[in-house]
């Protein structure tokens, strides 16, 4: 039997926890945080004062963004490992909104400046002929790429190959795609540098390139790829059309993020318009 007398009344309750009313009745009825006495005749809500600390617990998990079902599963894991793993793995995705936030806010930014902006410049110029030595494989999404790269730094380490210049990487999709991004990064290296698997050497000829100098972090590179098709569109240029590697879009990052902050990136976004003479071999 509830001891009536040291219960609250739903305002009262709600006083003391910062819940609505709205909401304290929305999760008694979703089972979530059940009043410890309901009146039969009038169905008033009455709440116990040990109920005030699921109240705060159910109203921090809410604010972190949980829904009311993962809540309920959450207070029952209380102490336990799943709880620490759930709030760590919404850490993660809280992270990841913010990151997609400010590139909005960015992106608006620039939208307000119109083209005043000076951090992105497109060029057209001849990217000289290199030997690279690459690594393949489709990623989550493009912003997945440096889980190549952890693979590849060890496998440059262990068989001993000497990168001559700046990274990069081809992207081997013929259109956007959102997700599972067939991607290739690769470091220049000297001529007849050879590797074995996963590893791979490619010889690149000269191309003929639209070249979109980027300054800033690498949100906006979309934007450099509007600027590169807008030039197309005011030339009449015409891409490469078939899918050699040599004809496929590439980025070469003159600065990376474990030498500058994001504000300071140099990234070249370069789409070939032709190429001299020589396919690639592998």
């Amino acid at each position: 039997m509830v001891e009536t007398k040291s219960l609250m009344t739903i305002g009262e309750f709600s006083s003391l926890t910062r819940l609505s009313v709205r909401m304290l009745r929305h999760y008694d009825a979703h089972g979530v945080l059940v009043p410890a006495d309901v009146d039969p005749w009038t169905g008033y809500r009455r709440y116990a004062p040990h109920q005030l600390r699921d109240a705060a617990d159910i109203r921090n998990l809410r604010d972190v963004g949980f829904g009311v079902s993962a809540i309920s599963a959450l207070l029952a894991a209380r102490g336990t490992p799943a709880w620490s793993a759930a709030l760590e793995l919404q850490r993660e995705t809280v992270v990841e909104e913010t990151r997609a936030a400010q590139a909005r806010l960015a992106l608006i930014s620039r939208l307000i400046e119109g083209e005043t902006s000076m951090s992105i410049t497109v060029e057209r110029r001849t990217i000289a002929a290199m030997t690279i030595v690459a690594l393949r494989d489709v990623v989550p999404t493009y912003a997945d790429e440096h889980l190549l790269w952890a693979r590849m730094m060890p496998e440059i380490a262990r068989q001993g190959i000497k990168p001559i210049g700046p990274c990069g990487v081809i992207e081997h999709d013929a259109e956007f795609t959102e997700h599972d991004v067939d991607e290739e990064i690769f470091l220049p290296v000297a001529p007849g540098t050879t590797a074995v698997a996963p590893l791979q050497v490619h010889e690149l000829p000269a191309r003929d390139c639209l070249v979109a100098h980027v300054v800033g972090p690498y949100d906006q590179i979309t934007e450099a790829h509007d600027r590169l098709a807008t030039r197309i569109a005011a030339e009449g240029l015409t891409p490469p059309t078939d899918d050699f590697l040599p004809g496929k879009a590439f980025n070469i990052y003159l600065t990376t993020p474990d030498e500058v902050p994001a504000d300071q990136l140099v990234t070249e976004v370069c789409l070939p318009l032709g190429w001299a003479c020589g396919r690639t071999t592998a």
